[in-house]
């Protein structure tokens, strides 16, 4: 309704109310509206009521008069002296008997003291596009901003709905969701992308659609409002790429598979293709190029990712060299050391692309317009390159995109040179622990052997597992797995330090359980050694917690003598299928010197099968679960020592193992009877005679006659020392195998030592005799006495 206010006299304004009838005559002009708009009733009733526009009739207005319905809105009007006059115009449908339509109009006049040209200044320069729709979902007004977005002009969209012909998909969704408004009186929040027409990327906005209430708290209307967030979406795109790239890349040590994480990553949020080429030293983990190396060494297409499956586009395949030529987009990126764009039809990428017929193939098959190129840069050294290619995304890559992929291939090259350093130290792990490890066995009498090192895949790198089989006189054999608490090289070299001391102690001939003391005690007097470097290094290479198993098994008696040291005992598979593992005496870890340690000893006819192993083969599953597929494997046994070790690493490790597993097996052989020869000889000096004649019948059986001379003097000389030092009852044995040994026994603990007798002496020279006719000599000590053995070597013939 208009308002009643003052006029300048202080008389009070009458309402500007017009009549129209359903031909558009005016039939009433009221005094308010020739105050109003200066024209007499006389002048304009009978007109028609166009000529009071100041230009064309809102097509709003025009809608509603020609469909009945009411309308409201703001309207620019003409005074009769010429000027423009706004107002604010109530159209009302009356309906006579006879139902014609005529029209009561209600003028009101816009009184302006300011507010509303600032308002209206206000709303056209916002950023923020705002249109207004009446209850037929027409568009009655917009700001200025509505209009730049929409690349449209006012007349063309005011009073007609978005979703009409002409207008794009985001419209359409736009009405609708104004339907709704209107429907529900809620209101609706959405973000909208849309492409305007006068720009080539997209846009993106946030829409708000409102409710427009009357008085009466009815709703009459909506409100859109549009907020370009292009930018901030853009940048909450690049936030989330570098968290994706923070999360996704780099989550192992691995360098081909932190390769293909970056590129994972960047194609799902950044590029339609990304390949990743790294020198061939850094997947070998050898010290990379110098940054800003020119590109003349080998780079290898490691890993690379497309959103077309199956990376069709890419010219090079996966595993293979990229060769990279001068002037490439490659090559400037790593000469310059810094991330470079390129459009297809630039002419620099033309000339590139003319040398390089399979790339050019690719660009006009997928229509790749944009590449980027940045090098993988970490600690001043060049690790490789990734490419980025755009051909299903519309925009080409901007200064933007160069510093987010700049930012990334950074962040990526820092977790590959962590992952190529780790490869490099794994790598000297393991050379160092296959070069401590035996890479074959002797040939022996007593066992066949299999063995397998696997490392495992653990980040903190090897271990120190470790295993060994150590020759023993009497055609005996030791046999013997551990492992070093740890992982890395100190690991490895505490391995090592085990070894050879297992192997010094093994010289000594001494029983399981008192080689394991002498090797607590070495690992005791090692520890204060290591405390000595610092904390850090001392538990790196600390020897504390390490544990092992030591069996020697012997073909003449078919018996193994087993003591463990905080390590699990082996499997047991006897030749009628009966598999058990022996409870050992537990002993303590090597390096606590608390506990004693104890050995049992096993009967084992020959054809047992002995399978010694470490913890990892069987830590994935705790408890008597974990050793079932060790049982499974084992109760099948193989006629091939070396497929059941495989057959073994298969039921066990499913996959890489998280530890590392050393593995020995060991199929028991005997000795013939005829082999081997044993007498009892009596306390009397005069034995010896007779055991130099046992001796030397033996040997012309076993045709080994040319032996005879230092036997005998070997004999002699073992005998009599036994005779007079040693306590009944005596014995000799002769063991024909690779090599003839000579052993005297008695029950005596006394251990004779080597001696260099004066010029008149009459004793003395015995066991330098025994020390220079032989190869090896020693004396094994027993619960029963001593036996002191003499071994020469045979030749071929014999």
């Amino acid at each position: 309704m208009a308002r009643n206010e003052k006029t300048g006299d202080g008389a009070a304004a009458s309402p500007a109310v017009v009549c129209v009838d359903a031909r558009g005559r005016v039939t009433a002009w009221a005094s308010g509206a020739q105050q109003l708009l200066g024209h007499r009733p006389d002048d304009v009733i009978g007109q028609a009521y166009p000529d009071l526009f100041d230009g064309p009739m809102p097509d709003a207005l025009g809608h509603a008069l020609a469909e009945g319905h009411g309308w409201s809105g703001r309207v620019a009007l003409r005074h009769r002296d010429g000027r423009r006059v706004d107002g604010e115009v109530y159209a009302a449908p009356v309906r006579d008997a006879a139902g014609d339509t005529s029209w009561v109009v209600l003028i009101d006049a816009a009184h302006d003291d300011g507010t509303t040209a600032l308002m209206g200044a206000a709303l056209d320069q916002l950023p923020l596009a705002i249109g207004v729709f009446d209850q037929d979902n027409r568009m009655v007004g917009a700001n200025r901003e509505a209009y730049r977005a929409m690349a449209v002009r006012a007349e063309d969209v005011l009073g007609r709905r978005l979703g009409e012909a002409g207008f794009a998909p985001p419209y359409r969704r736009l009405e609708q969701l104004s339907a709704e408004v209107l429907r529900t009186g809620e209101a609706v929040r959405v973000r909208i992308s849309d492409r305007a027409r006068d720009e080539g990327r997209g846009r993106v906005y946030a829409d708000f659609v409102s409710p427009v209430r009357d008085a009466d708290g009815q709703v009459c209307g909506t409100s859109i409002a549009a907020l370009d967030i292009t930018e901030q979406d853009l940048a909450r795109r690049r936030l989330a790429l570098m968290s994706a790239a923070g999360l996704g890349v780099g989550t192992t040590l691995d360098v081909i598979r932190t390769a293909q994480e970056l590129a994972d990553v960047a194609a799902e949020r950044f590029a339609d293709y990304v390949g990743v080429d790294l020198l061939d030293s850094v997947v070998r983990g050898l010290p990379p190029e110098p940054a800003g190396a020119r590109a003349t060494a080998t780079y290898l297409r490691i890993a690379q990712q497309s959103v077309l499956d199956g990376c069709p586009e890419s010219a090079i395949p996966l595993g293979q060299p990229d060769r990279i030529g001068r002037d490439s987009p490659m090559e400037l990126a790593l000469s310059t050391g810094r991330a470079l764009r390129h459009r297809i039809q630039d002419p620099d990428m033309a000339r590139w692309l003319a040398r390089e017929p399979a790339r050019a193939e690719r660009a006009r098959d997928f229509g790749i317009h944009s590449y980027l190129v940045a090098p993988l840069l970490a600690r001043g050294t060049t690790l490789g390159l990734v490419i980025f290619l755009r051909h299903r995304t519309p925009e080409p890559f901007d200064v933007d995109d160069l510093h987010l992929a700049a930012e990334l291939a950074a962040r990526a090259a820092l977790a590959i040179d962590n992952a190529r350093q780790y490869t490099l130290q794994r790598n000297t792990a393991l050379t160092l622990q296959h070069s401590l490890l035996p890479r074959h066995t002797p040939r022996q009498s007593a066992v066949d052997l299999a063995f397998r090192y696997v490392p495992g895949s653990s980040q903190a790198g090897v271990s120190g597992d470790w295993f060994d089989a150590i020759p023993l006189p009497g055609a005996r054999v030791a046999l013997v797995v551990g492992d070093v608490v740890g992982h890395g090289v100190h690991a490895s070299a505490a391995m090592g330090r085990l070894r050879t001391a297992v192997r010094t102690l093994a010289d000594l001939d001494l029983p399981p359980e008192e080689l394991l003391t002498h090797l607590d005690d070495l690992v005791l007097r090692t520890d204060p050694e290591q405390e000595a470097l610092g904390p850090t290094r001392a538990g790196e290479a600390g020897e504390m917690g390490a544990g092992c198993v030591y069996a020697v098994y012997d073909p003449v008696a078919r018996t193994c003598a087993m003591a463990r040291a905080g390590h699990p005992g082996p499997a047991v598979l006897r030749p009628d299928g009966a598999l058990d593992f022996p409870d050992l005496p537990a002993g303590p870890p090597l390096g606590l010197g608390d506990l004693p340690f104890e050995s049992a000893v096993l009967d084992l006819p020959p054809g047992s099968l002995l399978a010694f192993y470490t913890d990892g083969l069987v830590r994935e599953v705790d408890g008597e679960i974990g050793f079932a597929p060790l049982r499974r494997a084992l109760a099948d046994p193989m006629a091939s020592l070396e497929e059941m070790c495989d057959a073994v690493l298969d039921a066990c490790c499913v996959g890489p193992p998280a530890d590392d597993v050393a593995l020995l097996i060991a199929r028991t052989r005997a000795l013939d009877d005829s082999q081997v020869a044993t007498w009892d000889i009596a306390p009397d000096p005069a034995e010896v005679a007779r055991a130099r004649s046992l001796a030397t019948g033996q040997l012309g059986l076993w045709g080994l006659e040319e032996t005879a001379f230092v036997t005998e003097l070997l004999v002699s000389e073992l005998v009599t020392n036994a005779i007079r030092y040693g306590r009944p009852p005596i014995s000799l044995r002769l063991i024909r195998d690779s090599g003839l040994v000579c052993e005297v026994s008695d029950t005596s603990s006394t251990a004779p030592h080597l001696r260099r007798a004066r010029t008149y002496d009459e004793g003395g020279r015995g066991l330098l005799l025994v020390a220079q006719l032989s190869e090896r000599w020693g004396t094994r000590h027993s619960a029963n006495g001593k036996t002191i053995w003499a071994q020469q070597r045979l030749t071929a013939a014999g």
